[in-house]
């Protein structure tokens, strides 16, 4: 069984009445090294040094309990190796264990896998997509005098564009900032993450047709933009997406089932130094 536990990164659940200064972290009654926390704070970066601190603690203590209860239990195991060559810990070998061991999550069957795909339909289509051409105008200089003055060209070549649309490609190819000016400011087919957001978000709002010209403004500057043709996305079937569906219904019913665990042994343990909240907490492996 394998279990991921997501990690709080910039924000760590944090006890208003915790010191600032760390304090001295037990778990019934064997002490997590100082030096153990400083160096595992690094992969928890945080506003404040206390609070990555805090949330390194919290992860070493859990990977404590888990230590602990494995050794309660006698468990064994080897260390595995995946496919690149990366070999377990014994540690890891042993928390690993005992998660099979004492860990179990139901497995979704037909009819859960059916209704999950009915209630997120949107999630399993292709994305549009968009045959599009372009005439970039960007901003040259920093300001709002450069600003105004690329806004003022991109509006001028707009009008010319909309008073004569056969003009399109070959001021694409005289003004255009963009690479595709060399064809004319044709873009090809472009989909969902194939440019940047605040274009991308644009595209769905935009006239459609060879003569229907937009502006758009975008991080590298104004676009008069004509969308040719959009291709709405199509869904795909149940048949097509099944064991996609398994296979997260699955990891996250482990998930929970696994943070139940962990629930149940802090609740049962004696830890002092740290206010603990499992939701939040990673498994340090």
């Amino acid at each position: 069984m394998s279990v991921v536990l997501d990690a709080p990164k910039a924000g760590c659940t944090v006890n208003p009445n915790v010191s600032a200064k760390p304090r001295t972290v037990t778990v019934n009654g064997i002490t997590i090294p100082r030096e153990a926390i400083a160096r595992e704070t690094q992969n928890h970066p945080a506003a404040k040094p206390i609070e990555a601190w805090q949330a390194a603690a919290r992860a070493l203590v859990i990977r404590e309990l888990l230590l602990q209860e494995a050794a309660r239990l006698k468990i064994i195991a080897d260390p595995l190796s995946d496919g690149e060559g990366r070999r377990e810990t014994d540690e890891e070998a042993r928390i690993r264990a005992l998660f099979e061991q004492e860990v179990s999550s139901p497995v979704p069957g037909e009819e859960e896998l059916q209704r999950y795909y009915a209630n997120n339909r949107k999630a399993f289509c292709t994305p549009d997509l968009y045959e599009v051409a372009h005439i970039l105008i960007g901003v040259r200089e920093s300001g709002p005098v450069a600003l105004q003055a690329a806004r003022e060209r991109a509006e001028a070549i707009l009008r010319e564009v909309e008073a004569t649309p056969a003009l399109f490609a070959s001021l694409a190819e005289a003004h255009s900032d963009c690479p595709s000016r060399v064809m004319g400011g044709n873009l090809g087919q472009i989909s969902s993450g194939q440019t940047v957001p605040e274009f991308e978000i644009m595209l769905p709002q935009l006239p459609v047709g060879p003569d229907r010209f937009s502006i758009v403004e975008s991080r590298y500057g104004f676009h008069i933009v004509t969308v040719h043709r959009r291709i709405e996305g199509r869904d795909l079937p149940f048949e097509k997406v099944r064991d996609r569906i398994a296979l997260f219904l699955r990891e996250r019913a482990q998930a929970i089932a696994a943070r139940h665990y962990l629930q149940q042994l802090a609740s049962l343990a004696s830890i002092e130094g740290v206010t603990m909240d499992v939701s939040s907490t990673p498994l340090v492996q």
